[in-house]
């Protein structure tokens, strides 16, 4: 699974999350904020690079319970996932980080 566009219909659950086999980017964000905009064409060309890392993309809000299982408090904000771990956390990223978190659950 690539890059996903699109926000999640449902959110997922954190013990969803925490199941998935595997290598797992989850970014939090909406899709009005200026700074989640911004990392979108980096996200998809790395994503490209690793076809086998999943991405989950979740709108998220106050209150909303998967953002605040992780801490969020920024967006965007993206958790790198290695086999339901948390290896690697990027706030508002810059293209270095996301390929630094790429490396961390893909190993390569």
């Amino acid at each position: 699974m690539a890059f996903t566009a699109e926000y999640c219909e449902r959110e997922p659950t954190r013990a969803e999350i925490d199941t998935v086999a595997g290598p797992l980017v989850v970014e939090f964000g909406t899709p009005w904020c200026g700074h989640c905009l911004a990392v979108q064409q980096t996200l998809a060309e790395l994503m490209k690079q690793h076809p086998d890392v999943r991405h989950i993309k979740i709108y998220d809000g106050k209150g909303q319970p998967l953002g605040r299982s992780f801490r969020v408090k920024l967006w965007p904000t993206l958790v790198f996932i290695y086999e339901g771990k948390v290896v690697f956390r990027a706030v508002r990223p810059d293209e270095s980080e996301i390929a630094e978190g790429m490396h961390a659950i893909t190993r390569e």
